[in-house]
């Protein structure tokens, strides 16, 4: 009876101990946050000191405002959201209040959100009044029974739902606008009036107006993947999509696999850049199938098929990543990239063209 009573006490123990080792070690997890705010045509003697400094603040901002969220504990979803909120309100990205228009003068916006740890996702498309397309993509997720919803349609289920609207004039910029018409006369095309309800043409902020070209927003986006204590993943995408696209166009943003993916047994990923190509690809998907089947590193896997696939392909931009275990990656084939990370612990970097880490 001794001897068995002993042994209950040593399994007991045992068991105690591993089950207080496995919380030490859920306790002693580290949060890591990416953010991204587009590629493509970025160079610094386009962007100058100035339009530098503003994009540079509006990154901090950003991973400040999603790592906030982490290091009190908060979900990796959450912190996701919050730090889109950011970048969605900054005119200076392609996203929400900095969205840029289609052939028509008009803003059409879409956006995604995927969580690793259920591998439930939402995603909207051609949206015009939410204020926070990410935020709808969120609710999609978990207020209907759908995965991805368009149009007015999805607006109306976010005015339902008590989200932010806005009338579009509150999504124009002079910048935004100036450059589509300076892009529809190169083409030859018809410049469409100017929208109801925004000021009189004024000064166009040097800052959002990148360069002489558009090229540069044809690769603006903005996404964000995450990492929380309780070693959960997810991943965010937001963007205003093509300057001067036809209406109705719908990018690799809102595409679940495309531009957005997360998983828990693999990585999360946000990307950027021509949607036609990483949409056919599934660019997102593909740098998570690398690691989880292929045993590949996320640095490995996402220079794999930005450098090798995309490029082969000919197509241009780059992606954000992160794995369960804390690995950080991005890469581009771009000349810059608008891109920001941070580890519970350490310090914030931040870089924007190709001769950065």
């Amino acid at each position: 009876m001794r001897k068995s009573f002993s042994m209950l006490l040593l399994v007991a123990g045992f068991s105690f101990a591993t089950s207080a080792s496995l919380q030490g070690q859920q306790r002693a997890h580290h949060w890591a946050i990416v953010v991204h705010g587009g590629a493509g045509v970025i160079e610094k003697s386009q962007l100058g000191p100035e339009g530098d400094a503003a994009y540079r603040a509006g990154l901090k901002q950003a991973l400040e405002a999603g790592a906030q969220v982490l290091d009190r504990g908060g979900s990796s979803m959450d912190a996701i959201e919050a730090a889109i909120h950011v970048l969605e309100d900054d005119p200076h990205f392609n996203a929400g209040h900095g969205a840029v228009f289609t052939s028509e003068g008009k803003n059409e916006m879409d956006s995604a959100i995927m969580d690793g740890a259920t591998l439930r996702a939402g995603s909207v498309a051609g949206v015009t009044r939410a204020r926070h397309p990410i935020s709808l993509a969120r609710t999609v997720m978990e207020k209907s029974p759908y995965v991805m919803m368009i149009g007015p349609g999805a607006d109306d289920f976010g005015a339902r739902n008590g989200l932010e609207q806005e009338p579009p004039s509150y999504f124009f910029t002079e910048s935004r606008w100036q450059s589509l018409v300076k892009q529809l006369k190169k083409e030859g095309k018809p410049i469409p009036p100017r929208p109801e309800g925004v000021p009189p043409e004024g000064k166009i902020d040097p800052v959002a107006q990148l360069e002489e070209s558009p090229d540069t927003h044809l690769y603006g986006t903005v996404g964000v993947v995450a990492l929380d204590r309780q070693g959960n993943i997810a991943a965010g995408t937001s963007t205003g999509g093509l300057q001067g696209k036809m209406p109705g166009r719908v990018g690799d943003s809102p595409i679940i696999g495309a531009g957005t993916y997360a998983s828990n047994q693999s990585c999360a990923v946000s990307g950027t850049g021509t949607g036609e190509y990483f949409i056919r690809l599934g660019v997102a998907r593909e740098v998570c199938n690398l690691v989880q089947y292929r045993g590949m590193k996320l640095q490995q896997a996402v220079d794999e098929v930005i450098h090798k696939e995309l490029e082969g392909l000919h197509g241009d931009g780059g992606v954000i990543a992160i794995t369960p275990d804390g690995q950080l990656a991005w890469s581009f084939n771009t000349p810059g990239m608008f891109r920001a990370r941070m580890v519970e612990g350490g310090k914030e970097q931040i870089g924007v063209y190709n001769d950065e880490p």
